[in-house]
């Protein structure tokens, strides 16, 4: 998720970087009631997208949330259910040992170092499940984004926006009129693309 927001970030700045650009280097009509009276009744070409609403109400996102969630259950069951297995282990050792169960010194040595062993096989599995995981995220959110990014391409196909914004949580867009606001239309868009 802190890809996808960097990126949009980037895309944010050098969005308004532009538009700071095309202000400052613009030619200005004599009149400029008449471009006063012109802006106050024409929508700007810029709008903005409601990540969170997004992510949200997106077909495509709770389904990826869903399966991330659905394998992070996965391996943590997995992950008890051998950690448990292990501290039986640990404990029946303990018993044995604590009860001069083991016949000779060595047994009860190669009987630690057999459960040391497998200690060290129950972290390197935890941290392959959780790269594992982190990876499929890092997947999910290259898709997300990607879906995103095409179907704005898509959305604004007829040029009717200069550029396009993500407002996380009320990050990037501060404060704005109701109808720059494209997350709507987008979520609904999005969701029949989806449905195909």
């Amino acid at each position: 998720m802190n890809k996808i927001q960097i990126v949009i970030n980037v895309i944010f700045v050098a969005a308004l970087a532009t538009l700071f650009g095309i202000v400052l280097t613009g030619n200005k009509p004599a009149n400029t009631e008449v471009e006063a009276e012109t802006n106050s009744t024409e929508l700007m070409p810029v709008a903005y997208l409601n990540v969170d609403s997004l992510l949200a109400n997106y077909t495509f996102a709770q389904d990826a949330s869903e399966k991330l969630m659905n394998k992070q259950e996965d391996a943590r069951t997995k992950m008890n259910a051998k950690l448990r297995t292990f501290q039986n282990e640990v404990a029946d050792f303990q018993y044995k040992l604590e009860n001069n169960g083991f016949l000779s010194r060595e047994r009860a040595e190669q009987a630690q170092q057999k459960l040391a062993k497998k200690e060290q096989e129950l972290q390197e599995l935890e941290a392959k499940l959780t790269q594992d995981i982190m990876l499929e995220n890092q997947k999910l959110n290259l898709q997300l984004a990607d879906s995103v990014t095409n179907f704005l391409k898509e959305f604004n196909a007829d040029g009717r926006f200069h550029i396009i914004l993500s407002n996380n949580a009320k990050d990037n867009v501060l404060m704005a009129s109701k109808q720059y606001d494209i997350t709507n239309e987008v979520i609904t868009g999005m969701n029949k693309r989806c449905k195909k």
